[in-house]
């Protein structure tokens, strides 16, 4: 792509991103493979539900992969970044229904099952489309061609094969349990698919009469609708209050049936009245409870939500609808009484729905033969989590893993493959629908109506996107991957699955790395929600400044492992540096128009300032590498803003323009080389977090390649390390701040000359003569005097610098009453100073115990106050 050197006006963002991406699609920079001699490095992209657009959280995960994918692919990596999307079954499914419900008044059940299944795909398709385009607006450098979807045909391959060696080597089984279910959805959910909400309820009080007629047991309950299906009230074993009671049974109210009276130290002896009812169908606790007392499951709801005929003249009652019903025949009878309780109330994530515990035949698979090794794999870092404690919550769900539920009541997913037969009720699973029962023969057979969970396909992502089962050569290549970016909150439910499924499946882990992001917050804290209207479009980010700004404040505002807060402010900010990039980048391209190549000059050519920005930017690239491959992302964007606008644009560029507008050509060229050297390599050093703008500026650049994105990851000489230089930059730097200032203080402009005058110590003194001709460019003096020891002017101005006393000529200008009330406001802050420290370095607490590195310093800075202190009261003395 090449572009006239000429060719740096304005910068529009909008035009410019749009040609980068669709050049950079169109040469093919992101598909990888190309060059088996490099080394491989992988990420697949945690695929984004298919529902509908991504969110500012999308941006934050993809930003962050993108990032090292562009990182490693400069560092010389084949790198490949594999693209996809979920089908979100439950939720894509209830978006869907309650769309064409809307739109045509029909609900998915007058419609049928394939037809509706149809509506899905052509979804699909549309939201998908608008996914890719948000991928592409945001820069994802990932691998399109291998773009991936949980239900596309190798996908749906491997999700069978899993399926069908689980069932066959006895891990997967169908059996009751107790399951969350939507009433609405008519489905069963997952943990992560329900939304815990603090509700005013009520805790009743009923009263059980005992069956020997000698009274009652008055039992607390948040939900007297599942009465019905009690099979124990339950005690504390230790509670002496009904020590005499255990064993003995009570009647149930409406339906008389006789339950027992157990104890379990499950039961909360200060919950209520210390005694609970047991329901074993409608409580996964009582479930636990009634498995450890052999007690009976008895279910009394439908899969609506209403009671069902075990309710007597219950029956057919919606479940809140019934819970009114008992209460009022209770109270009148004298056995019931209620006080007001908070408590968290389970609601499905999509419909908002209040979630049933019910007792339903599902298809699972036994977690504890997976379990283990699969928590082994992170205690042994085969798996690493960043930050670290992460592995903790990851730990903890696998200790307390149960069997995992995997059928779903949807239509939308991945059909179970088993198959019943009609005559002898055997079940057939095969990789291929079967034509006749395995066991006897039969042709009547008729398939499981429920889908797999979407996280059963969603844990074999890692590796079912590179082709397995087949062994091709992608698998052969990239799997395992290098590193999965993803957020804390599914742990469990993803990363955990994906952990379990690859060690079992291909005796391999997923990825090395973890890496876990927090959540996006908005600048007060709180998530973004529909609800609060507080939600932020990453779209219409860009749109109104840039992608690059955006990646940039992400980068920048997002540490591992903790929530960060969006604030707009900070997008603006990262704008700013766009802007301040692009005009530097500009004043670069004017002033080096000579140059065809970019290499630095001889070291001879290098004054103090080249040596400086050298330096800078052989430190600020070892730093932004470490900080980097360590995924310490927030601390290296501050190390190449850092960089960037103060090093480079505050100071090389301002100290460049003495040489770029002098007299001497051999000066001036060295000058050029550097500016476009330092430009050309802090261009690639932000090009992972900013890749627009940076490679707009790399093509009008002199440059060998096509792209910034596979140019070297730059690796600066060491002999460019010049700690001496950079610290006689540093006293420069201090002596054009102190003039400034004193200018500033004094109403003196800078295009009006004054006398200044430097005294400095002698070991200091050819270091600031060699820079003299950068303040004389600077600072406008009439006459400049840099000497050890001189007559100092009688009026003057002055700042006390260490080792160095910068004083403007006042005479015939100067308020001689002003400057001593000056120079005696700066006395005092360093009386406070020396006080101050004095007394830090008397206490023998502090001096003991911190670290003696620490202790030096704060000495130093005493011996530097000092020093100061006694100029100061020598310039008072003369006034």
């Amino acid at each position: 792509m090449a572009t006239d050197r000429k060719e740096l006006g304005s910068y529009d963002a909008k035009a410019i991103e749009g040609k980068l991406y669709d050049w950079w699609l169109d040469r093919g920079f992101f598909i990888a493979g190309k060059d088996h001699a490099k080394r491989p490095f992988s990420i697949v992209m945690p695929p984004p539900n298919v529902t509908g657009v991504l969110h500012i959280g999308h941006a934050l995960d993809n930003t962050f992969q993108d990032l090292l994918i562009r990182f490693k692919r400069m560092q010389g990596f084949d790198a490949l970044w594999v693209p996809g999307m979920d089908h979100a079954g439950i939720a894509t499914q209830t978006r869907v229904e309650a769309n064409i419900l809307k739109e045509e008044g029909v609900t998915r059940h007058q419609l049928g099952r394939e037809a509706f299944v149809e509506r899905i795909w052509q979804w699909k398709e549309t939201y998908a489309n608008t996914i890719r385009s948000q991928l592409k607006r945001l820069g994802a450098s990932c691998d399109f061609s291998r773009e991936r979807f949980t239900m596309d045909e190798g996908l749906s391959k491997a999700v069978r094969e899993v399926f069908v060696r689980y069932y066959e080597e006895g891990l997967i089984y169908r059996g009751s349990y107790i399951i969350n279910w939507c009433p609405r959805c008519e489905t069963a959910l997952s943990d992560i698919e329900v939304e815990h909400i603090d509700k005013k309820g009520a805790l009743y009080h009923i009263a059980y009469p005992l069956s020997d007629g000698s009274g009652s047991l008055t039992v607390a309950t948040t939900r007297p609708e599942t009465l019905f299906g009690d099979v124990a009230v339950a005690v504390h074993p230790e509670d002496d209050r009904y020590q005499h009671l255990i064993g003995k049974t009570v009647v149930l109210p409406f339906i008389h049936r006789e339950i027992p009276i157990i104890a379990d130290t499950y039961v909360e002896r200060e919950f209520g009245t210390g005694v609970v009812k047991i329901t074993p169908a409608h409580d996964p606790n009582d479930y636990e409870v009634g498995m450890r007392h052999h007690l009976p499951m008895i279910n009394v709801m439908d899969k609506e939500g209403k009671l069902n005929d075990l309710a007597g003249s219950f029956a057919s009652k919606d479940r809140f609808e019934a819970r009114k019903a008992i209460e009022e025949q209770l109270s009148e009878k004298g056995m019931l009484t209620k006080m007001e309780h908070d408590h968290a109330v389970g609601h499905c994530e999509r419909c908002k729905t209040i979630v049933e515990p019910w007792l339903s035949t599902q298809w699972f698979v036994k977690m504890e033969p997976l379990a283990k090794p699969a928590l082994e794999a992170v205690e042994n870092e085969i798996v690493r989590f960043v930050p670290n404690r992460f592995s903790k919550i990851y730990g903890h769900w696998m200790e307390n893993i149960r069997d995992w539920c995997i059928s779903r009541q949807l239509w939308w997913g991945h059909r179970i493959p088993a198959f019943y037969c009609d005559d002898c009720h055997g079940v057939t699973v095969a990789m291929e629908d079967p034509t006749k029962c395995s066991h006897c023969q039969s042709t009547h057979l008729h398939q499981d109506e429920d889908v797999l969970d979407t996280w059963f396909s969603s844990a074999l992502w890692p590796f079912s996107t590179m082709g397995w089962p087949s062994t091709t050569s992608d698998y052969a290549r990239y799997f395992p991957t290098s590193v999965l970016v993803t957020g804390f909150d599914i742990i469990p439910f993803w990363v955990s699955r994906m952990i379990f499924s690859s060690l079992y499946f291909t005796n391999q882990r997923p990825f090395a790395k973890v890496l876990i992001h927090g959540l996006v917050r908005d600048d007060q804290g709180r998530k973004f929600s529909k609800s609060l209207g507080n939600g932020i479009d990453p779209m219409e980010i860009i749109d109104s400044y840039s992608a690059d700004a955006l990646r940039f404040m992400l980068v920048t505002g997002a540490t591992l492992g903790q929530d960060m807060r969006f604030y707009l402010e900070k997008v603006e900010n990262a704008q700013s540096l766009v802007t301040k990039i692009w005009n530097a980048a500009r004043f670069v391209v004017m002033n080096t128009q000579e140059l065809t190549d970019i290499t630095l000059p001889d070291d001879d050519q290098l004054d103090v300032a080249d040596r400086y920005i050298l330096n800078k930017l052989y430190t600020t690239t070892q730093a932004l590498t470490e900080q980097f491959e360590a995924y310490e992302f927030a601390e290296a964007g501050k190390t190449i803003y850092e960089f960037f606008w103060n090093d480079f644009c505050d100071w090389y560029i301002e100290l460049s323009k003495v040489h770029l507008y002098g007299e001497e050509p051999i000066k001036k060229e060295a000058t050029q080389r550097v500016l476009s050297y330092v430009l050309d390599q802090a261009l690639r050093l932000l090009h992972p977090i900013m890749p627009f703008v940076t490679e707009e500026i790399w093509q009008v650049l002199p440059h060998e390649g096509e792209t910034i994105m596979l140019a070297t990851w730059p690796a600066i000489p060491q002999k460019y390390e010049n700690e001496i230089a950079q610290d006689e930059m540093y006293v420069l730097i201090e002596i054009i701040r102190s003039l400034r200032t004193l200018r500033h203080e004094n109403n003196l402009a800078l295009s009006k000359p004054v006398p200044i005058l430097l005294k400095v110590q002698a070991h200091k003194l050819s270091s600031v003569r060699e820079g003299a001709h950068y303040i004389t460019r600077l600072c406008n003096p009439s006459s400049l005097v840099i000497d050890v020891d001189f007559e100092v002017p009688a009026v003057r101005k002055v700042v006390v610098l260490t080792d160095i006393e910068v004083m403007i000529s006042m005479e015939g200008m100067i308020d001689i009453d002003a400057e001593r009330d000056r120079l005696t406001k700066e006395k005092e802050t360093l009386d406070f100073e020396v006080t101050r420290l004095e007394q830090k370095l008397g206490n023998a607490s502090f001096v003991d115990r911190a670290p003696k590195a620490i202790v030096d310093k704060e000495k130093e800075k005493l011996d530097d106050y000092r020093l100061r202190r006694e100029k100061v009261l020598a310039l008072l003395a003369e006034l």
